[in-house]
């Protein structure tokens, strides 16, 4: 052993750069999780790729990479259309030479109590939150498998594990996730392909101003940590399981709440 503590002939591992030389797919990355992830990345040495159908809040994210000297571009989509995916993903591949991580990180809600819901708003929750991550994962899929490594990060979350009044459009969808995540960490994990999910609980973005103030303060009280969570608490997650450091961890879903659900 090393005066540093090392075997000889253990690898030093860089914790600066896990993602040097890698191409990410971000979706949802204008803004929120999405936006603080996709920094995180550019900043662990990543190509990054963000789609996303705000195009105000992509075109602006856009300004401030490039300013910053990073290796980024922005694709106006909808992740619920199949053919502006596989399209997407078509050229981000020539653009960049490779895909390697996709982080599913777009959603929406459309809350309502079941007696309420429309039909509107039950299939545009399903259609982003949960084919858009099919038609995602199925596009970069072949990528991947062509270079025998990748890593896909489901953002499902921490209502789907126990359920919230007026979200049965949004839980159905996040709890599908992690059910998703299950099956495709055996379907792609012989090509080398890992497959987790990660389920935020309360964290302070633009979503979080539609729950009301007495509700937050109730949920503060029962997460031990006390404290809501911030966007980089979950980028940091998304890091780890994107990187080296997580090549033997595949179809589990890492909860990022602050314990509220312990």
């Amino acid at each position: 052993m090393t005066a540093e503590g090392r075997f000889p002939d253990e690898p030093v591992i860089c914790f600066m750069k896990q993602l040097q030389d890698k191409v990410a797919i971000i979706t949802g990355g204008s803004r929120g999780i999405g936006k603080v992830t996709a920094q995180t990345f550019l900043e662990a040495g990543a190509g990054v790729s963000v789609w996303d159908i705000d195009r105000e809040g992509g075109e602006l994210a856009l300004k401030e990479w490039l300013a910053q000297g990073f290796e980024v571009d922005f694709q106006l989509l909808n992740t619920a259309e199949k053919g502006s995916v596989e399209a997407a993903a078509q050229a981000v591949a020539d653009r960049f030479g490779r895909i390697d991580i996709l982080v599913n990180n777009a959603g929406i809600t459309r809350d309502s109590s079941t007696k309420n819901m429309t039909e509107a708003q039950w299939q545009s929750v399903i259609d982003v939150n949960l084919s858009g991550v099919f038609h995602c994962t199925k596009a970069v899929y072949p990528f991947m498998a062509a270079r025998g490594w990748g890593r896909i990060l489901n953002a499902s979350s921490v209502v789907a594990l126990y359920g919230n009044f007026g979200q049965a459009n949004y839980v159905a969808a996040k709890a599908g996730l992690i059910g998703l995540t299950k099956v495709w960490a055996r379907e792609f994990g012989p090509k080398g392909i890992t497959l987790n999910a990660v389920a935020p609980g309360f964290i302070q973005t633009d979503m979080i101003n539609t729950i009301p103030a007495e509700y937050l303060n109730d949920l503060l009280t029962k997460t031990p940590l006390r404290r809501m969570g911030q966007p980089q608490d979950v980028a940091n997650a998304y890091l780890f399981l994107a990187s080296e450091q997580a090549a033997f961890i595949t179809g589990i879903t890492l909860s990022v709440d602050g314990g509220l659900v312990v």
